[in-house]
């Protein structure tokens, strides 16, 4: 940790995180220094002005380069001239988690991964609560990690989502607990379109792991096992946790599927932990998850029987393959959260009924073709919305028999109901970012909400 007293510490980024971090630092004596290249909202400038940290807004001006070091909202790119500044000057560049793992002394469980994550840390967190285990679920799911170290609450672990935004500028965070969900093509406008150099951000989870640690991992992830065999050669790997539903776990432990039931292995010893059946999210992709879940809840020492009410009672997280309405037959599902392609491919194969698909939004360097076998098999429609709707014609119009565009939410419902039959359902799962319309997902999720509940 770097001794923050008499430190001129520049912030760069007014959002959520920017703002918890910046009022930590000022809690514990640092002197702070908030730059937005856009408008601040009045909220969070209220926030910063009653803390008595002075901030700027609409550019960046020459005291935002005299900070000792950097802290860097995920929304702000490593490419921003000011971020590149410091980093060419030598000077530190650190992340909201980082700074707040500074002042934390309380076990992490810190779940990445490209889809899932925000399942898995809710699950951790319903899992957490039937224990009765003194708990923080913060990072990524909105609710910044600094404000949860802000509470100063001991002996409370910390269940933290984490992006690789997040994972970027970090140096001394530590998890407890790490959990590798998968890896794949997302954020790629974000990574020079590298999708080695996105892999690498979520790999530095388990960058300041020791033996002490625990890692959960995802068996059937290539990637992810090239990462793990290459801990193992460097000798430096934390304790290992597998997970897999297609094929059972020879030699590693962890957690796997055989004849439809879920097993435990620890120590080299099998368990039956309960009945796939039994685990109330539907699809392969949550019985993952499950999996995944229940390995964090053995590694923190929480027993079978809470694992097995967990798993057998959680109902998922809002704008995630959410049912909204039947209208007439018709089903109408949220799946806002999907905003990269495997999300949208995981989501088409939890259904078996004739779909109508709303894509599109704010292009990541997608490739939609990659959907294509699963649309041809199970839409009969797709309804493009946003930035993305000329690249989702140009590769996915000769795939369906109707190809619709839609300017707003609103409009792509109409054109949803139109298409849909009894029996049939409309999903949103658009495979884009939302910030050529949107706030967040959770803004797109919720106008598609209020559009279904027009109808």
């Amino acid at each position: 940790m770097i001794d923050i007293q008499k430190k001129h510490i520049v912030v760069i980024g007014a959002a959520r995180s920017g703002l918890a971090a910046a009022s930590l630092l000022k809690q514990n004596g640092g002197g702070v220094f908030v730059t937005d290249s856009g408008e601040i909202k009045p909220p969070v400038k209220e926030a910063l002005t009653v803390q008595g940290i002075p901030f700027e807004e609409n550019g960046h001006t020459e005291q935002a380069q005299q900070g000792d070091f950097a802290v860097v909202s995920p929304g702000v790119p490593t490419e921003a001239p000011l971020v590149q500044h410091y980093l060419n000057a030598g000077q530190g560049v650190f992340s909201e988690i980082e700074i707040a793992s500074w002042f934390n002394d309380n076990p992490i469980v810190a779940v990445t991964g490209s889809n899932g994550k925000t399942t898995v840390t809710h699950w951790l967190d319903h899992t957490w609560t039937l224990a009765n285990r003194p708990h923080q679920t913060a990072g990524n799911i909105g609710f910044a990690f600094s404000d949860a170290v802000k509470k100063k609450e001991s002996h409370s672990d910390m269940l933290l989502e984490i992006s690789s935004f997040q994972l970027d500028h970090i140096r001394d965070f530590h998890p407890r607990v790490s959990l590798l969900l998968n890896v794949t093509p997302d954020h790629l406008d974000r990574y020079d379109n590298d999708f080695s150099k996105y892999a690498a951000a979520k790999f530095r989870i388990t960058e300041n792991q020791s033996s002490k640690d625990w890692l959960i991992y995802n068996y059937d992830d290539p990637l992810i096992k090239q990462h793990v065999e290459s801990l193992n050669q460097q000798n430096i790997a934390p304790q290992l946790l597998a997970f897999s539903n297609n094929k059972e776990l020879v030699e590693a432990d962890g957690a796997f599927v055989r004849d439809d039931h879920i097993i435990l292995k620890l120590n080299k010893e099998e368990e039956v932990l309960m009945p796939t059946r039994d685990v109330k999210l539907s699809g392969k992709h949550n019985l993952n998850n499950g999996l995944a879940t229940a390995l964090a809840a053995r590694a923190s020492e929480i027993k079978n029987d809470i694992i097995r009410e967990s798993l057998s009672t959680f109902e998922g997280v809002e704008h995630r393959l959410e049912h909204v309405r039947t209208v007439k037959g018709v089903k109408y599902v949220n799946d806002s959260k999907a905003t990269n392609i495997n999300a949208v491919w995981y989501a088409l194969d939890s259904f078996n009924v004739p779909l109508t698909l709303i894509l599109g939004g704010r292009d990541k360097g997608n490739d939609y073709s990659k959907l294509a076998d699963q649309i041809r098999e199970k839409v009969h429609t797709i309804i493009a919305i946003g930035e993305a709707k000329p690249l989702i014609e140009e590769q996915l119009k000769s795939v369906v028999p109707h190809f619709k565009t839609a300017a707003t939410m609103n409009e792509a419902v109409r054109i949803g109901k139109q298409q849909a039959k009894r029996g049939e359902t409309v999903l949103l799962s658009p495979a884009c970012s939302s910030f050529d319309m949107y706030d967040n997902y959770k803004h797109r999720g919720n106008e598609f909400k209020k559009a279904v509940n027009r109808l």
